[in-house]
């Protein structure tokens, strides 16, 4: 009859348990690597590549002689960027008085008369005063509705309430323009034109939704108290912390 395995021999090598552990020490330490770096290395990217766009279109508008790199041996990057932003505010300024507005007004009655142009303009220009004007919501209310169907429920921008001949065609009731856009690229989606009462506003601000849109619902918005969402919180009770996740060894 065969001895059963005594205890010591079941249990794995010293050397073999400390390679495991070596391993996924290891393997922890460039998973949190990762997570440290990938943020930063994207935004970078980002940065500049908004920097490098601009820089191409603005630099060819300036003379050579205003240039840096004409007198230096390098390129300075952002410096098409310090351009736009300086002709930006310069345009704003000059637009805010009388003689701006005059010259504005003479732009935009030249356009009036072409046939193509003056479609165009007035579309994108009212689009622009729409979004960002002071005192409008558009975009700037986060709502849930009830689609594409029953007990599916997405994430909409409340743009404008319905108006003019949209809103005579349809019912009685108040009705508002939503976009919902799709994930993880937000900025397309669709239009919907539904009942004022069926969508449901929630306490999330646009750049919180963009995350969770963005992420596919992985970077999850916190109340205004700092909790998570759903957690039950007691009258009176001081708001708790967010839970620090840990790394688990396997």
């Amino acid at each position: 009859m065969a001895k059963p395995p005594s205890p010591s021999s079941s249990k794995a090598p010293p050397a073999a348990a400390h390679r495991i552990g070596a391993r996924t020490r290891i393997r922890n330490y460039f998973l949190t690597g990762i997570i440290v770096a990938g943020p930063v290395a994207i935004t970078v990217y980002i940065a500049l590549w908004f920097i490098q766009l601009v820089d191409s279109w603005v630099k060819p508008l300036v003379p050579p002689r205003y240039l840096p790199e004409t007198y230096l041996p390098f390129t300075i990057p952002g410096f098409g960027l310090l351009v736009a932003f300086l002709a930006l505010t310069l345009l704003g300024f000059l637009t805010a008085n009388l003689v701006g507005r005059s010259l504005l007004e003479f732009g935009e009655v030249a356009l009036d008369r072409m046939p193509y142009v003056r479609g165009i303009y007035k579309g994108v220009k009212q689009i622009f005063e729409t979004v960002f004007k002071q005192d409008g919501h558009s975009f700037r209310q986060v709502g849930l509705i009830e689609w594409p169907g029953e007990g599916l429920w997405s994430l909409c921008f409340i743009t404008e309430p319905a108006q003019g001949a949209l809103a005579a065609a349809l019912p009685d009731e108040e009705h508002v323009c939503v976009f919902v856009p799709c994930t993880p690229n937000p900025t397309t989606g669709y239009l919907v034109v539904m009942e004022r009462a069926r969508v449901k506003e929630i306490d999330v601000t646009t750049d919180e939704a963009f995350k969770l849109l963005m992420s596919m619902g992985i970077i999850q918005p916190v109340d205004r108290l700092g909790m998570m969402p759903g957690v039950p919180r007691l009258s009176g009770e001081p708001p708790a912390p967010r839970p620090i996740p840990e790394v688990v060894d396997v």
